[in-house]
């Protein structure tokens, strides 16, 4: 009947009848209730039975932390904030707002809402609201450069950190998508990644400080994969840290709030450095699997100072054109997040569509297929890669997320933030990040616990079917203790206790291609 059109909240979890007098009277509150004189009969409107307190439907957000009851705390809404509804039919609606002044529901003091009704030739973008902070202008959901190109092959997408991603592509679906990638070429837009340029005398410093890895090791035209923590070892962010000049940084990662700490520890150490948000002068594609080297070939053109397409090492960049001399600028950067042989590509927005145009019309013989976030989870699952929120937060070190490589405790001279707390989380392990194998074919998710006998020992942080290798396979956090190859757990269902399924320690966290030989060809 209604379709959600626009949301500034971005929380709305629970439909359930709304307060009745009746609610009142168990709370042993006997006042007149407001929702129940706003909804009494009406002598013009016969169909409107007269009833004591007329069940309504609540749209609202519960936090839920005790389950199976629903807590009630103030509400994610402020002033401003509003639900954009569009009618799928005819409808008779009434409204009003909730007025339960007994609880946290609406912040202890109910307010009027405002009701705005408009013609159906109206046309409104559909949106959900993101913050980089509690205190920040509440930003709508974007669509990339390339979106115009994605939107004609699905109507499939997700409010991706802020920007509109397809999940799967109608006409290809998630298995095809993946097989293209490990077999042939696909191409996934990932402009959602945040880009922060840090420019000046002091960048190198600042960074150096605030990443895991020794920034001033990085040559000019090199990409390095990196942490980024706060002081007591746990993560804020990874991404890739790309060397553009001598004090010319590009800081790619996840999380919007990288850029504000960068700053905000630039400004307490008062370094002359510079950190500007590039994330919407920066649109950006990944060309992956074993045709792309042999796709891109075809397009990119570099200057005599730049390394060829062919030439270009892994984790490593080159700035050229499209075609030629005259064509769009743009930056290819051989990196990827898949397991296999693969590219980025780095432009603006007004080029996006010439880019995407010209990767189809030279990638359709090659049996070119895009790529969703469904068939890319379950690629950098088989290739042992991390996602923030699943095998990595605040909680988590590096060491225990599994990339302890990018944390160069003895080579790395200098200090960072986390530096300290590192050294001893590292010398007295708790958890590390394995891999398992699970027995039959059901398969394992987000979350669920890892058993040894009664004792829960460990947690899945992401599982998925893998088609190359014919098997259930899943990343875990696992109790040190347990971590040996081969070792037995089993992955606790329902309530981790009534069903189990066996599963095995795996040899390492990348179970497709461990040597990475593909990624390295």
């Amino acid at each position: 009947m209604l379709e959600v059109v626009r949301d500034t909240v971005g929380r709305h979890d629970t439909f359930a009848l709304a307060c009745t007098a009746r609610y009142y009277e168990t709370q042993g509150l006997l006042r007149p209730h407001q929702l129940q004189r706003q909804h009494q009969p009406c002598p013009r409107r016969p169909w409107r039975a007269g009833r004591r307190g007329w069940p309504a439907i609540n749209f609202s957000s519960t936090p839920g932390r005790r389950a199976p009851a629903a807590d009630l705390d103030e509400p994610w809404s402020r002033p401003g904030d509003y639900v954009l509804l569009k009618a799928m039919r005819e409808l008779v609606c009434a409204s009003s707002a909730c007025p339960d002044d007994i609880d946290p529901a609406n912040g202890w003091q109910p307010t009027d809402i405002h009701i705005r009704l408009y013609s159906d030739k109206e046309r409104f973008s559909i949106a959900m609201a993101n913050r980089m902070t509690p205190d920040a202008d509440p930003v709508l959901t974007r669509e990339s450069g390339f979106h115009p190109g994605t939107s004609a092959l699905t109507r499939q997408f997700i409010d991706y950190r802020g920007w509109w991603t397809p999940t799967h592509f109608d006409g290809y679906g998630t298995l095809e998508e993946y097989q293209a990638c490990r077999e042939r070429v696909a191409v996934m837009d990932l402009s959602a990644l945040r880009k922060f340029e840090v420019l000046g005398p002091d960048a190198e410093a600042l960074l150096n400080h605030c990443l895991t890895r020794d920034v001033r090791k990085l040559a000019v035209g090199q990409v390095v994969y990196s942490a980024m923590c706060y002081e007591h070892g746990g993560m804020l962010d990874d991404g890739t840290l790309l060397r553009l000049g001598a004090d010319a940084f590009r800081w790619i990662g996840g999380e919007d709030f990288g850029g504000e700490w960068l700053r905000q520890q630039a400004a307490k150490l008062g370094m002359k450095v510079w950190i500007k948000s590039a994330s919407e002068q920066i649109h950006n594609i990944a060309v992956q699997g074993p045709l792309s080297r042999a796709l891109l070939s075809q397009m990119i053109w570099t200057p005599a100072a730049q390394p060829t397409l062919e030439e270009l090492g892994w984790f490593r960049f080159l700035i050229g054109r499209l075609d030629d001399y005259d064509g769009p600028p743009v930056m290819v950067s051989r990196t990827g997040y898949t397991g296999e042989l693969g590219y980025e590509i780095w432009c603006h927005p007004d080029h996006a569509m010439q880019v995407w145009q010209r990767l189809w019309q030279l990638g359709e013989p090659l049996g070119l297929a895009p790529l969703g976030l469904h068939a890319l989870d379950m690629l950098r699952i088989e290739a042992g890669l991390i996602f923030a929120g699943y095998e990595f937060s605040d909680q988590t070190d590096p060491f225990e997320a599994g990339i302890g490589f990018c944390v160069p405790l003895k080579s790395k001279q200098d200090d960072f933030i986390g530096r300290a707390a590192l050294l001893r989380r590292k010398e007295h392990p708790q958890q590390r990040l394995v891999g398992l194998e699970l027995d039959g074919n059901e398969p394992a998710a987000h979350g669920d616990c890892v058993h040894v006998g009664r004792a829960q020992v460990g947690v899945v942080t992401s599982a998925t079917r893998s088609p190359s290798l014919g098997k259930n396979i899943a990343l875990c956090r696992l109790a040190v203790d347990y971590c040996e190859p081969g070792t037995r757990v089993e992955i606790g269902k329902l309530d981790g206790q009534q069903k189990r399924i066996g599963a095995s320690v795996a040899h390492g966290t990348v179970a497709f291609d461990p040597d990475k030989s593909r990624v390295r060809g």
